[in-house]
């Protein structure tokens, strides 16, 4: 239920629930989404369902068709481009502010993060939120943590496509392995290193799509004017 101590959820709780939701898959790609359902589940009237997925809508994660109804949005390529374009700008540019005397606290907490994403009993769930940490720590590192913000804001359709892709891989090690070679680089004063291993490392996203379009083409939007069917199943014709 979305009540806690008495109080009704506010509106923006709602919407945060329902993002996150989306963004985590649970509200998979392409399935349709009943007000009454998800109103009933989380425990609040259908106001501010319908106030959050006209919100998530225009971000682009829900799609609205008048007479039809509501559906999460499948992955868009494009988006995702466009979201990995920007965060890659800035990301590249907070390792050129890097100053030569690290924040020791922050150095510390990167290195914590880092053991943590070793954990054998790790999900990815957990790993995804150090993988964020860790990245937002680096922003941090460079004096621009406030521009994480604007960066997480932008990639909803990119944070769908990186999880797809940590479902499709037996283990996120390969990424724990690439943190590693980034801060290893950061520390030792190697910028265009750091660079080189960053870029890598974000524009893996890529083969992950194409890998996974090749055999679950239905998560993936295709045509912007597709309109779905509502049945038992959700159909995308």
């Amino acid at each position: 239920m979305a009540q806690s101590n008495g109080r009704r959820t506010s509106r923006r709780d709602i919407y945060l629930k329902l993002r996150q939701m989306v963004l985590t898959l649970e509200l998979a790609p392409g399935a349709a989404l009943s007000e009454n359902e998800l109103a009933a589940s989380l425990g609040v009237s259908r106001t501010p369902v319908r106030e959050s997925l006209i919100m998530l809508a225009q971000e682009g994660l829900v799609q609205v068709f008048p007479k039809i109804g509501s559906f999460v949005s499948r992955v868009d390529p494009a988006q995702v481009a466009d979201a990995q374009f920007l965060r890659e700008a800035v990301e590249l540019a907070s390792l050129e502010s890097l100053p030569e005397q690290l924040d020791p606290a922050v150095v510390e907490e990167l290195r914590d993060n880092l053991k943590r994403q070793q954990r054998a009993d790790l999900d990815l769930e957990e790993f995804f939120a150090l993988d964020e940490a860790f990245h937002q720590g680096l922003m941090r590192l460079s004096g621009h943590a406030n521009v994480w913000t604007t960066v997480a804001a932008a990639k909803g359709h990119l944070d769908r496509a990186r999880r797809l892709g940590l479902h499709e891989n037996v283990s996120p090690a390969v990424f724990a392995t690439q943190h590693h070679e980034i801060f290893d680089a950061v520390l030792g004063g190697d910028v265009p290193l750091a660079r080189t291993a960053m870029r890598t490392h974000l524009r893996a996203v890529f083969s992950d799509i194409e890998r996974i379009r090749a055999h679950s083409p239905e998560l993936f939007a295709t045509d912007a004017s597709t309109v779905p069917v509502r049945r038992n199943v959700v159909v995308w014709e």
